[in-house]
């Protein structure tokens, strides 16, 4: 099962993605089925880290909060939109955060999550400060994105990975 499905997860995940964004039918199973299999036998070649994952309880959690959080930032997003750029409520702007995370699959996630989040984006990370650059749409206060992104996406990412 291990060299037929090198990467389980990855594959399944893309089934299903494929899946979701075309019309189910028997012939877009045995596509997504292939792209799936060929994308985990790709990344088997990557030879990234086997995730370790300490705590699978904390998986739907995350994924609750950041379900809520997309939402959120869609409506600022488009409140920016429908206000126009220049509105003097809103201003965009870069933030610098210091993360605890070092797990390479925790920072995966979490750049996955943020940049999936509408209106920030993961620019930069330098690996041996641990210092992540976002940039952000609505920009409010760093303190409140430093608060966010550690509260809410390390905490829970340290939790499961680390």
């Amino acid at each position: 099962m291990t060299r037929l499905v090198p990467h389980p997860l990855i594959s399944a995940a893309l089934v299903l993605m494929w899946l979701v964004l075309t019309q189910f039918s028997p012939g877009h199973l045995v596509l997504g089925t292939v792209i799936g299999l060929v994308a985990g036998w790709a990344v088997q070649h990557l030879h990234p880290a086997r995730p370790r994952i300490r705590r699978w309880s904390a998986i739907p959690r995350l994924m609750a909060l950041v379900a809520w959080d997309i939402l959120q930032s869609n409506i600022s997003v488009a409140r920016v939109l429908l206000l126009g750029p220049n509105h003097p409520k809103f201003h965009s702007g870069f933030v610098e955060l210091r993360l605890q995370l070092r797990d390479q699959n925790a920072l995966a996630l979490l750049a996955i999550i943020l940049t999936a989040t509408p209106g920030t984006a993961w620019l930069e990370y330098e690996q041996e400060g641990g210092r992540l650059l976002l940039h952000i749409l609505d920009l409010r206060s760093e303190e409140e994105w430093q608060e966010l992104v550690r509260d809410r996406y390390e905490a829970l990412l340290m939790e499961i990975f680390e």
